[in-house]
């Protein structure tokens, strides 16, 4: 054979390497580089996750987020990964879709495929303490939980002291009495963590150094109090050292409200943040913080749109401001 002939394979079997090469960087597109004079510093980018539309168009409408110019987005699994800059800060974020199940599958794949350092997640929730917690506040809990997690417990019960926490005959109206659905056992969840033993856990806690970062970067933050034609009743505020409840039951009965408050200290109520703590906690205990919106009281009246895209709004400008404040890391000078 000739050396002609033996280029020919050989120059196709380098194309095919390269091509595989820059189909693996485009879809991981894991860090942000920056030309200098000698080298291009490479930066690991921070995920930020919301669950819905309007929170996409709080971020679109601020005008602090530039999508990158090269590779603005990449789709997985039905989802859209949008690669770009918020104040000059490196950022992927995803618009998870609401339920714990999709916001778990959506942080999983930021961890699988991308090189994220960390995870803000912002949106909106339900006050479960309106003294605590106002329409309009943004909530940073230091610890979440899941409080959707049900063992229904036998009936009729020969012990009453073997009833569960949450019993229905407290709850018979005009007066109580015996209820046929008995009573329900509130279930902690299995954490697997890389290297550890799985274990049972109610509380989730928020990464403590982020935690402390957020505290110290939002003391002096000013939320926003009207959107059109809505104002909120009272001058908003950044709630520090609550603890939230999530669920896939959107919550609007008072009486529920007011026993997860009273049983568990809980402030607040959503259906997402309890899925970011855990899928964080067991990928290598990955940082990871929240922000939620107060948008409405649980037991009051639903809040209209405007209401909650100035709770979004909110949430987000404690995220942003959070995002700002902290070091983004470098990974090398290549």
């Amino acid at each position: 054979m000739s050396s002609t002939n033996l280029a020919v394979p050989l120059v196709l079997g380098l194309l095919l390497v390269m091509a595989q090469q820059s189909m693996q960087k485009n879809l991981k597109n894991p860090i942000a580089e920056i030309q200098t004079s000698n080298c291009k510093i490479a930066f690991l980018r921070l995920g930020l996750v919301f669950t819905s539309d309007v929170n996409e168009k709080v971020l679109r409408d601020s005008g602090l987020y530039e999508p990158d110019s090269e590779n603005p987005y990449v789709d997985i699994a039905g989802r859209r990964f949008h690669m770009g800059s918020l104040n000059n800060t490196p950022i992927i974020y995803v618009k998870s879709g609401s339920s714990s199940v999709n916001v778990a599958a959506a942080v999983q794949i930021l961890f699988d495929r991308f090189r994220v350092y960390g995870i803000s997640f912002f949106g909106n929730a339900g006050s479960l303490d309106e003294e605590t917690l106002a329409p309009g506040d943004v909530s940073v809990p230091e610890a979440v939980a899941f409080t959707g997690i049900w063992e229904w417990k036998k009936f009729p019960s020969e012990d009453k002291l073997e009833d569960g926490k949450l019993v229905f005959r407290k709850f018979n109206y005009p007066q109580n009495g015996e209820n046929l659905l008995g009573s329900v056992e509130f279930r902690k969840v299995k954490l697997f963590s890389q290297g550890e033993p799985p274990k049972d856990v109610f509380f989730l806690p928020i990464s403590e150094r982020w935690y402390s970062a957020a505290t110290e970067a939002l003391k002096d933050l000013e939320l926003r109090k009207c959107y059109f034609d809505v104002c909120l009743l009272n001058t908003p505020k950044v709630v520090f050292g609550s603890r939230g409840s999530t669920s896939d039951m959107y919550i609007k009965n008072k009486a529920y409200g007011d026993f997860l408050r009273d049983t568990f200290k809980v402030s607040s109520a959503d259906t997402s943040s309890a899925s970011l703590a855990l899928t964080s906690l067991s990928n290598n205990k990955k940082l990871f913080v929240v922000f939620q919106g107060v948008s409405n009281v649980v037991g009051g009246k639903s809040s209209d749109s405007k209401l909650s895209y100035i709770a979004s709004y909110n949430a987000f400008l404690a995220a942003t401001k959070f995002i700002n404040s902290i070091p983004t890391p470098r990974v090398a000078c290549e």
